[in-house]
Formats: C-alpha cells, structure tokens, sequence
C-alpha cells in the first residue's frame, strides 16, 4: 500500500511539472482592454466579432471583467495596436466603441 501512494504521488508530481510546458502555445499572450465609447455595452458581440477577425486571435472574453475585454493573441502574428485598431472601428449610427491597452 505505502508503495502504490508513493507511485500515485510521483506520478500526480510528473504531471504538475510537466502542465505548464503544455498549458499554452508558444507566442501566446494575454491583452486586456478597458472598453469604453457611447452605448459600447450594448453592442459586445460586434466588439468580440471584429476582434475574432483579427489573424492570432486565439480567445476573446468579455464576461471576466466589466467593461473590458481579455483578448488571448499569437504575439507573433497580431499585436495589441491591431486590436485597440479593431475596437475602435466598432461603430455605426450614434454609437461606438473604444478600446484601450491596460499595462
């Protein structure tokens, strides 16, 4: 018995060390906008679609934060100005968005 929780310990001590090489790709980061702009609220799903467009764009989460959005890019294909660019063109007839890199 001693034996075999030895072995489920060295075992659940591999797979801890082992996660976080596997957890994310390379290149991949994490970018959170403060969003703003008349009306921007109501209009989230055209936030979340222009920013999905975007080539590197691996998530989009506007529900972890109020008022911002979490944005998981490839930083070798798509930079954090490419997606304050894309908030930013979110807009149509008295309203819009902007979007701001929080540092």
């Amino acid at each position: 018995m001693n034996t075999i929780m030895k072995i489920s310990g060295l075992i659940g001590f591999v797979c801890a060390m082992a996660t976080p090489a596997f957890a994310g790709e390379q290149g991949e980061q994490k970018v959170m906008l403060m969003l703003g702009g008349k009306f921007c609220e109501a209009y989230l799903g055209d936030v979340e679609a222009a920013l999905s467009k975007l080539s590197g764009v691996k998530a989009v989460d506007l529900k972890s934060m109020k008022g911002h959005a979490v944005v998981t890019i490839n930083g070798e294909k798509v930079k954090a100005g490419h997606l304050v660019s894309a908030v930013n063109g979110v807009k149509g007839e008295g309203w819009h968005c902007t979007g701001e890199v929080m540092k």
